[in-house]
């Protein structure tokens, strides 16, 4: 089962996202921000970070740069609403799929989808 770890300081896209993944299949860690997802990543044995990119104390793009050192084989998925930040993300993070809100959430579940080589799985 691919295991998740979800950084996103708002709590209703943070429940909104785990429960819409959780129903495509996959196993979700919930966390409300970068500082909080660090413990997470040195213990490894996650296939993929969400995270959304402006987010207090560590945001998504160090903490994407964290994830490259502390497990360099987890992929990285942003989210944002911010176009700006988006540009900066994806210079910044080359190897990282940036989604801007609003999306729906089939969007994101085909984008992680899509990220595994895997068939679609479920319908949200």
């Amino acid at each position: 089962m691919i295991r998740i770890l979800l950084a996103e300081d708002d709590e209703a896209m943070r429940l909104y996202l785990s429960r819409a993944l959780e129903k495509a299949g996959y196993h979700v860690v919930p966390v409300a921000n970068g500082l909080e997802a660090l413990p997470h990543l040195e213990h490894g044995g996650f296939d993929l970070l969400l995270s959304d990119i402006v987010m207090p104390e560590i945001d998504g793009i160090e903490l994407a740069q964290r994830c490259a050192e502390l497990s360099p084989l987890t992929k990285v998925m942003f989210i944002t609403g911010f176009a700006a930040v988006s540009l900066r993300a994806s210079r910044e993070a080359p190897r990282a799929k940036v989604l801007s809100k609003p999306f729906h959430l089939r969007d994101i579940v085909l984008e992680v989808q899509r990220m595994f080589g895997l068939s679609e799985q479920a319908s949200i």
